[in-house]
């Protein structure tokens, strides 16, 4: 293909090749086959994972920065950049920041959203979801769990559970790993409805780590050993949201927004002016959205 136009999807990324197999390389061939003009680059931001992947595999992803160096060489004008990210988080931000490092080297840049941006993301997200779980029986509850965040935008998570509750979904509660809404708050909430079954699932794109020690594990600290604990009945879903169409349809209106909005500002292809562009920059005539 010589293409000047491309799309770098861009994700935290995941050591167990099964679970990337379903969400990440899935969300990826849905825009590749969605955008048959634009070439698609693949970049990870979790350092770890990435050292990992060659140390254990041979199996070699490049960083933001490292992808962005091989569009230019591969002579790249026109790029979007499409996280999976579930939230506009600390990842989130300093993909943005590799990414326009290099801005001056291409005519446009363009930031689709993650997952969760604005509160039609919310509501959709719910309903895609809540697809996937048609049956629940009025003694179950739907327990999801989220990673959490330092980052103030963390407070995603529990808007997103008070929504749920808002849009009649009374059994669903979401709580965060590392965050707020922490395990006592799901334990107090669950109490006060009572359910004889819980139905844990991750809300994460893979169910990688989190999912398998931290979500279902056999460890005293798992969130199934801790329910448990409490006299529920516990079974765990092994399903990150990538797997969920609703989801992966969501990623791909995130990227046509971000194109339509590139196209319509600037339909010649010149860029736009990003909020954290230089003077010398705009000087240079070479300027980004973000979207």
């Amino acid at each position: 293909m010589d293409s000047k136009k491309a799309i770098l999807v861009v994700s935290f990324g995941t050591s167990f090749h099964r679970t990337r197999e379903k969400t990440i390389d899935r969300i990826e061939k849905d825009i590749e086959e969605a955008y048959p003009d634009y070439r698609i680059y693949r970049a990870w931001t979790s350092k770890m994972i990435i050292a990992k992947l060659l140390r254990r595999d041979g199996i070699r992803v490049m960083t933001v920065s490292e992808a962005v160096e091989q569009m230019i060489e591969d002579g790249i004008r026109e790029l979007i950049v499409q996280p999976t990210h579930v939230i506009n988080g600390v990842e989130n931000d300093l993909m943005k920041e590799d990414a326009l490092r290099r801005r001056d080297a291409f005519d446009s840049i363009a930031f689709g959203d993650p997952l969760l941006t604005s509160q039609e993301d919310n509501e959709a997200v719910i309903h895609a979801v809540m697809e996937e779980f048609p049956d629940m029986k009025k003694d179950e509850a739907l327990v999801l769990m989220g990673h959490g965040t330092t980052h103030y935008a963390n407070s995603i998570y529990a808007a997103l559970d008070y929504t749920f509750k808002d849009l009649g979904y009374t059994n669903v509660f979401l709580g965060t790993v590392e965050a707020y809404p922490s395990m006592e708050s799901l334990k107090k909430q669950i109490r006060a409805l009572n359910p004889r079954r819980l139905i844990l699932a991750p809300f994460m794109v893979v169910a990688g780590d989190h999912a398998i020690h931290d979500m279902s594990g056999e460890d005293e600290d798992s969130w199934r050993s801790q329910f448990e604990k409490e006299g529920y009945e516990v079974v765990c879903k092994m399903k990150g949201l990538g797997e969920y169409p609703g989801v992966r349809k969501m990623y791909l209106e995130h990227v046509q927004a971000a194109e339509e909005r590139l196209q319509e500002v600037c339909p010649s292809g010149e860029g736009l002016l990003h909020d954290t562009d230089t003077a010398a920059g705009q000087a240079a005539g070479h300027r980004s959205v973000s979207l």
